[in-house]
C-alpha cells in the first residue's frame, strides 16, 4: 500500500519540497541525533568490535612484553620449538582434503544443479547432511566402524575372508592412517563447497553454455572452457573455507590423529593449553600464528580469483539448462546416495549400535539394550549438565549473533561512506581470517584474570562463541540485506517512521527465512563446538562437545556413542523444525522478488 501511494505520487508530478517546521529550544535541535535504534547500533558495534579486538591485542602486548618490558624473548619462546614436521604434516592434511573436497563438493553441485540425474528438492538436501552430525560424533563414528582390530566394518569383512579361507588378525581398513584423517577430513568439508558452488551455478547465465554447445563444443569442453571460468568466484571462496575449516578443527584429529601417529598444528596447540602445567602460552601462540599465515594466505587467494573473474556473466532469472547424461544418468545418481551412505548414514549407524550393544566389540543382536542411554539422560549429572549448556549456548548464542548481525547490516548499509562504521565492521569481521584457536587463546588471556574473573564459566564460553559465529551470522545477513535493497526503507521514512519501526515491521519480516536459518546452522555448530571449549571449558562449565573427547579417552565407548547419537537427533530436529517453519511461512508470506519489485517501482 506504501508503495502504491508512492508510486502514485510520483506519476502526478514533480515532488513538492518539504519544508522542516521550526524547532525551538537546543534539546529539540538535539533530537533528531538521538535516534534510538541508532545509539544502539553503534553501541552494539562498539561493543562486539571491543570484544574482537581486545583479545587479538592482549596477545600481541603478551608476544612483545616480558615482566613489563619491551622484549623479544617471548617471540623465541613461541618459534623455539621445532615446527617444521607438525607444519608440513597439516598441509598435507588439510591440502589434500580441501583439494578432494573441492572436487567432490563440485561434482556433487554440478550433477544436482546442471544435469538431469538430480532427484529435485532432495538432491539440495542429500549433500548437507552431514551438516546434522557435529564433527566429533562422526570422527567417533569413523573409529568404532573402521579401527583396525574392533572395527565393525572391519569385523564383518573379515567374518567373510575366513569364509573363503583369507585369515586376517586386523584390517582390512584402517582408520589410523593417513587416508583415515584425510578422508575424515574431506568428508567434513564438502557440504561448504557444495553450497558455495551450488550457488555459483544458478547464477551463471546458461546462454554462455548453450552457445558453446551451439558452436560444436561437447561436454567437457563446455564445461572446462566455460563454466569452471565463470565459477571460478565460488570455486576460490569454497576452496578458503575447505583451508579456514581445516586449519581450525579440532575434534576429527583429536579423535584420530594421535593413534596414526599424526601431528597436527590444532591438536598440538591445545595439547600446550590444557594438557601442560603451567600452560605454555608462548609456545601455542608460535603454532597459532602458523595457522594465521595459511589462513590468511587462503583469503588473499580467493581475493586475487574475485577480482579475475569479474569478467563472468551472471544472471538470476533465465533458468537453468539442464544437461542430459543418457546412459551416465544412474551412475550420476548412485554416486550421490553413495556420499550420502558413506558420509553420514554409514557413522550414524556404527554409533546406535555400539550405544546399543553396551561396548565396542562382538554384536550380540539379542542382548541390544538401551542402559547407555539412560545413563546419558538420567543418571549422570554432568552429561545432563553438559547437554543443558550446549542447547542454552546454542540458543542465546544463535539468537544474539543473527539478531546482532541483522542490526548491523542495515545500518551499515545505511551509512555508506562513513569511515568509522567501516573500521568497526572490519574489526568485527577480523576474527573470520584467525584461527578459532588464537580467539580462545585471547580470551584466556584478557577475560580469566582480574578484573573479569570469567574463567571456566558459560560468560566466557557465551562471548567467545559470539565473537568467533558472528562473522558467519554477518555472511547471511548481508545476502538477505542486499535482496531486501534501501527502497523499502526510504519510503518509510518519507512516510515518518523511525528506524526502529522501520526495522521491527518491514526489514526484519522480510529477512526472517534467511535470519533463522543462518540461526540453525549456527545451533548446530555450536552444539558440537570443539574449536573454542578445549581451551575455555571445564568442570564447571561442561559442555556436550568436550564430554564426548573425555569419553572417548577414558575408553568410555557406550556412553560415548550414546552421547553422540542424541547430539545428531537433537540437531536433526531443530533443523528439520527450523527449515520445514521457514519453508511454510515462505509459502504464506509476499515473496521477497515480488516485494522488491514494488519497490524498484517506487
Amino acid at each position: 500500500m506504501l508503495v502504491d501511494a508512492m508510486h502514485r505520487t510520483s506519476q502526478a508530478g514533480p515532488p513538492i519540497p518539504l519544508t522542516p517546521a521550526p524547532v525551538r529550544g537546543s534539546w529539540s535541535r538535539l533530537a533528531p541525533r538521538l535516534n534510538f535504534f541508532e545509539v544502539c547500533s553503534v553501541s552494539i558495534m562498539a561493543m562486539l568490535a571491543f570484544l574482537a579486538v581486545y583479545p587479538l591485542g592482549r596477545i600481541v602486548v603478551r608476544l612483545f612484553y616480558d615482566d613489563g618490558r619491551l622484549s623479544l624473548t617471548p617471540v623465541g619462546r613461541a618459534f623455539e620449538q621445532p615446527l617444521l614436521g607438525v607444519t608440513v604434516s597439516t598441509v598435507i592434511v588439510v591440502g589434500t582434503s580441501a583439494t578432494l573436497a573441492l572436487l567432490i563438493g563440485s561434482l556433487l553441485a554440478w550433477i544436482n544443479e546442471r544435469t538431469d540425474a538430480s532427484f529435485g528438492a532432495a538432491s539440495e538436501v542429500l549433500p548437507l547432511i552431514p551438516f546434522l552430525m557435529p564433527p566429533i560424533a562422526a570422527a567417533v563414528g569413523w573409529v568404532l566402524l573402521f579401527s583396525p582390530g574392533a572395527g565393525l566394518v572391519n569385523v564383518v569383512v573379515r567374518s567373510i575372508l575366513d569364509s573363503v579361507g583369507l585369515h586376517l588378525a586386523r584390517g582390512p581398513f584402517d582408520v589410523y592412517s593417513w587416508y583415515g584423517l584425510i578422508l575424515a577430513y574431506t568428508v567434513f568439508q564438502v557440504p561448504y563447497v557444495f553450497l558455495v558452488v551450488s550457488a555459483g551455478l544458478r547464477n551463471i547465465d546458461p546462454s554462455l553454455e548453450h552457445q558453446s554447445r551451439v558452436c560444436g563444443a561437447g561436454l567437457f569442453r563446455t564445461t572446462f572452457k566455460v563454466t569452471l571460468p565463470a565459477v571460478a568466484p565460488s570455486l576460490g571462496a569454497a576452496a578458503m573455507l575447505a583451508v579456514w575449516f581445516g586449519f581450525a578443527l579440532f575434534s576429527i584429529p583429536s579423535v584420530i590423529a594421535p593413534n596414526a601417529g599424526i601431528d597436527v598444528l590444532s591438536l598440538k596447540l591445545v595439547t600446550y593449553l590444557r594438557n601442560d602445567y603451567p600452560p605454555q602460552l608462548e609456545k601455542a601462540l608460535g603454532l597459532g600464528l602458523i595457522i594465521v599465515v595459511f589462513v590468511g594466505g587462503a583469503w588473499l587467494w580467493q581475493g586475487r580469483i574475485l577480482r579475475a573473474g569479474r569478467h563472468a556473466t551472471i544472471s538470476g532469472g533465465q533458468g537453468t539448462s539442464k544437461t542430459k547424461l543418457g546412459r551416465l544418468r544412474w551412475p550420476a545418481r548412485l554416486l550421490f546416495l553413495g556420499y550420502v551412505f558413506i558420509s553420514s548414514i554409514l557413522p550414524a549407524l556404527g554409533l546406535t549400535l555400539v550405544a546399543l550393544n553396551g561396548y565396542w566389540g562382538r554384536m550380540q543382536w539379542s542382548k541390544l539394550r538401551l542402559d547407555a542411554f539412560r545413563e546419558v539422560i538420567f543418571n549422570n549429572e554432568r552429561m545432563q549438565q553438559s547437554i543443558i549448556n550446549s542447547f542454552g549456548l546454542g540458543l542465546f548464542v544463535g539468537v544474539i549473533a543473527v539478531g546482532a548481525a541483522a542490526v548491523l547490516t542495515l545500518y551499515i548499509q545505511r551509512s555508506s561512506g562513513k569511515v568509522l562504521p567501516k573500521i568497526a565492521d572490519g574489526l568485527i569481521r577480523l576474527p573470520a581470517v584467525i584461527s578459532g584457536f588464537i580467539i580462545a587463546l585471547g580470551f584466556v588471556i584478557a577475560f580469566s584474570g582480574p578484573p573479569f574473573n570469567l574463567q571456566t564459566t558459560l560468560t566466557i564460553l557465551l562471548l567467545a562463541y559470539i565473537v568467533v559465529y558472528l562473522p558467519q551470522a554477518l555472511v547471511a545477513t548481508d545476502a538477505a540485506a542486499s535482496q531486501i535493497g534501501r527502497d523499502l526503507a526510504d519510503a518509510s521514512a518519507i512516510s515518518g517512521a523511525k528506524m526502529g519501526r522501520t526495522f521491527r515491521r518491514i526489514q526484519l519480516p522480510l529477512m526472517a527465512p534467511a535470519l533463522v536459518s543462518a540461526w540453525a546452522l549456527m545451533y548446530v555448530r555450536i552444539m558440537g563446538e570443539l574449536t573454542v571449549s578445549p581451551i575455555l571449558s571445564g568442570t564447571r562449565n561442561p559442555v556436550i562437545g568436550f564430554n564426548i573427547l573425555e569419553a572417548l579417552n577414558n575408553g568410555s565407548y557406550a556412553i560415548l556413542a550414546a552421547l553422540s547419537v542424541m547430539l545428531t537427533v537433537i540437531s536433526m530436529v531443530v533443523l528439520v523444525t527450523v527449515f520445514g517453519g521457514v519453508r511454510w511461512l515462505t509459502r504464506r508470506g509476499v515473496p521477497l522478488s515480488a516485494t522488491n519489485q514494488g519497490a524498484n517501482r517506487a
